[in-house]
């Protein structure tokens, strides 16, 4: 590997890629086209270096309603982890939610609980999220009910760690 990934926004042209990452990682797909036709702006993707159509990592929001959104769809290929790529597209993504005006994030997991309070992700009860979230696909059907739910107030001034 020769260089850094270079962040950039998505585009729907991505999808498959984006979709071929997450199935890769074992995450959701649902939605995935219908976000990226609508709303490609609230999703980064890293590229190799050495072959620039070839997508390394990938993060985005759902947004639900126009106070909340859901942090989806953080995956790094397996031979760019321990890189700094996650934590560069959360990190882009909550600047990101901050330019809108957003109000807090909410997530679901069942591998990364504790990965994300050092952006301060907090775990929550399920039946403490807004209605708009619980009614997302990814919450009703894709992630399984054992799944952590984690909430971060967008205009946090939680430290963020490496």
């Amino acid at each position: 590997m020769t260089g850094a990934p270079a962040l950039r926004t998505a585009t729907p042209a991505d999808r498959a890629a984006i979709e071929a990452l997450l199935a890769a990682a074992e995450l959701p797909t649902v939605g995935i086209a219908t976000l990226l036709a609508d709303h490609a702006a609230d999703f980064v993707v890293a590229t190799d270096p050495a072959d620039p159509e070839q997508l390394v990592a990938v993060a985005g929001l759902e947004r639900c309603g126009a106070r909340v959104a859901l942090l989806r769809s953080v995956a790094v290929h397996p031979s760019w982890r321990s890189h700094g790529l996650a934590r560069d597209a959360v990190r882009a993504l909550l600047a990101h939610a901050d330019d809108a005006g957003l109000d807090a994030l909410y997530l679901l997991t069942t591998t990364a609980q504790e990965y994300f309070p050092r952006f301060g992700f907090t775990r929550v009860a399920r039946t403490a999220v807004p209605d708009a979230i619980a009614a997302t696909a990814e919450f009703t059907d894709a992630c399984p009910a054992s799944a952590i739910v984690m909430v971060r107030p967008v205009r946090s001034t939680a430290t963020v760690s490496a």
